[in-house]
């Protein structure tokens, strides 16, 4: 890693990062999923204690894009690390699937559970770390982060102050290829909540979403709203929809995943959408 492109801050709360980490006796497992703030994570891991000690775990189901797990592997390849896939089976849980605003907590318990029971004693592992950073850690919307503190599961980024923006230095840092890479929330977050989640649900969004990226869209998501898919694109590449023949090519490539009808929503991409209009919800008559 080239410290020199951080700035002091930034070095310091690495320093001190990496000094919590070799207080460890043995190896670190980490919860891993290819983005920049796992990515990053694992890196200054490895950095600090070298390849041997650490192993990412990356949850592999229904809900993955299989375009992100195949970066994902890219990615553990270019850090050098040891890429543990562990299937996960949250779908049959009916908490889950019921898709409620904590979804999200059912999703994480089942992968921390699977890493507990199948893989720590196998691997060895004496502890467990995720990639919350420190803008996570103030957002309602991070159900995720009670299963961690259920499973006694470690945030050094967090920990250390580490925001989003500091995540991405660090990662371009070590050259890391997610450096900027766009957040790529699971495919089941593309659903209303209270809509159940269905292996046919993250198919069609899946193929959608491939669709986006063929067309040149740098970014986006694909609300499944039954019949309807609502695509939120980054609000600078509207304009590529004025090419006749790309918007007719998308608009057959969506219509193809299984959807009627294609809207284009206006707004952009909306990170967490879906949650924030859960938990912002006011009780019946509460005010206007």
């Amino acid at each position: 890693m080239e410290g020199a492109s951080l700035d002091q801050p930034t070095r310091e709360q690495v320093a001190r990062l990496q000094q919590q980490l070799q207080q460890l006796d043995g190896r670190l497992g980490v919860a891993y999923s290819g983005g920049v703030d796992s990515a990053t994570l694992t890196a200054l891991a490895v950095d600090a204690l070298g390849s041997g000690r650490v192993v990412a775990v990356m949850g592999v189901s229904a809900s993955l894009a299989a375009s992100e797990r195949e970066l994902a592997r890219a990615t553990a390849r270019q850090i050098g690390v040891e890429l543990v896939e562990v299937e996960t089976h949250e779908q049959d849980n009916p908490a889950y699937a019921a898709n409620g605003a904590d979804r999200c907590f059912h999703c994480k318990d089942e992968l921390f559970t699977r890493i507990d029971d199948e893989l720590v004693a196998r691997l060895g592992l004496v502890a467990v770390a995720y990639g919350e950073n420190a803008d996570d850690a103030l957002r309602p919307d991070r159900p995720g982060s009670r299963a961690a503190t259920d499973h006694r599961v470690l945030r050094p980024l967090a920990d250390v102050g580490l925001t989003k923006h500091q995540v991405r230095a660090v990662a371009r840092a070590f050259g890391l290829q997610v450096a900027d890479k766009p957040a790529a929330p699971c495919l089941a977050s593309r659903i209303p909540h209270g809509e159940p989640v269905t292996p046919e649900k993250l198919r069609q969004v899946d193929q959608a979403e491939t669709a986006l990226r063929a067309a040149g869209f740098s970014d986006g998501r694909v609300r499944h709203h039954g019949s309807i898919a609502r695509l939120e694109l980054p609000v600078e590449e509207f304009c590529l929809l004025t090419d006749p023949e790309r918007r007719r090519a998308l608009l057959a490539e969506v219509r193809a995943a299984g959807f009627a009808h294609v809207t284009v929503d206006l707004a952009g991409i909306q990170s967490g959408a879906f949650t924030l209009q859960v938990l912002n919800r006011r009780p019946e008559g509460e005010g206007a």
